[in-house]
């Protein structure tokens, strides 16, 4: 395992900011994950774990050890149950091509979350989800190496205290868990999810199959929203905000247009970030060399110049604006590194 010094990460997010890590390291085994946090504490150095950084905004350079997880191999091996198989993951795969592989070998549950970018390793820390589907319905266990306890530890679904694009993982920036592996649980035969409305629309009154559901959802992206070659981006940049539906009334008063959608918490409902936004005249504007997506105002790109600050900037001015308007604080759905509160 080689450790560089002064890592340009210009490529290893994709907003595509300029910034520089004091220390990098890429690990593919287990044993250069610990050789790496050993380095980190004996210099006493910070640690950021990243795979693509795909739901990652680098503010400003990094002062520590960026631990690039980049480890691969799948186990498709492991039967549990009746029409059921467990799937063992290394975190440094790619997402899509996960569910891709999974299609092509009669394994279903992940085909609502194509082309989702970004690793399987980061995907059970915002709980990914899309098209009325989440990770958590189809995680079983994560491999994880505890940097308090210095040692190997196997966290259940359970552990992880999944919540909406939430998870253990994100609720502190000093989180011990290193995610190395993830079990996944997938049918071997196939039930149709289409709660979520453009599905709906789409299939209602037909017969559909997973490739069927896979195809149109790769489509819905790739309309809605921009190609990170062309338009570097972290996709939503937003989480849809929960509100008590006390207040959705009280607000509908005013904003006859707003409408929440049910959620697990009770007393509470989902109102469209993306929405609000909308309606406040965001979509496709540009500030400085960030901009809102002209086709999803919950979408921040980077027209070629922008710093992580002017990304930072840019939505701070989209929260602020919700929050006077609707009296609503959007919470973040991309990460901030270094996570500081003057970002």
């Amino acid at each position: 395992m080689i450790i560089e010094k002064a890592r340009d990460l210009n490529l290893l997010n994709t907003f595509r900011v300029s910034a520089t890590a004091s220390y990098y390291a890429k690990i593919t085994t287990k044993s250069e994950l610990v050789e790496a946090i050993a380095f980190a504490d004996r210099n006493n150095l910070p640690i950021k774990t990243i795979g693509d950084g795909s739901n990652t905004l680098f503010v400003d350079d990094y002062p520590g050890l960026i631990i690039h997880i980049a480890n691969k191999g799948i186990t498709w091996s492991h039967k549990k149950g009746a029409n059921k198989q467990q799937v063992i993951v290394s975190s440094g795969e790619k997402w899509h091509s996960l569910v891709v592989s999974s299609l092509a070998k009669g394994l279903y549950g992940l085909e609502n979350l194509a082309l989702i970018p970004g690793t399987v390793g980061a995907a059970p820390v915002q709980n990914i989800g899309a098209y009325g589907a989440e990770i958590k319905d189809h995680v079983v266990e994560l491999e994880v190496f505890d940097r308090e306890q210095q040692q190997w530890l196997t966290l259940s679904r359970e552990d992880c205290e999944f919540d909406y694009r939430d998870s253990l993982f994100r609720r502190s920036d000093s989180n011990p868990y290193i995610i190395f592996k993830v079990t996944f649980e997938l049918a071997e035969s196939w039930t149709p999810n289409l709660r979520h409305k453009d599905l709906l629309n789409k299939f209602s009154d037909k017969d559909v199959t997973a490739n069927d559901v896979f195809s149109e959802i790769c489509k819905i992206r790739r309309r809605k929203l921009p190609d990170l070659n062309s338009l570097p981006n972290a996709g939503s940049f937003f989480k849809n905000p929960l509100v008590s539906s006390e207040k959705i009334e009280k607000l509908r008063v005013k904003f006859p247009g707003i409408h929440g959608f049910p959620t697990h918490r009770a007393g509470f409902q989902k109102i469209s970030a993306a929405w609000l936004l909308e309606e406040l005249g965001w979509r496709g504007k540009v500030q400085g060399g960030a901009g809102v997506y002209e086709n999803h105002s919950l979408v921040i790109v980077n027209h070629g110049n922008a710093t992580g600050k002017d990304i930072r900037l840019l939505a701070r001015n989209m929260g602020d604006s919700v929050l006077e308007r609707y009296g609503i604080d959007l919470e973040l759905e991309v990460g901030l590194v270094p996570l500081r509160p003057s970002s």
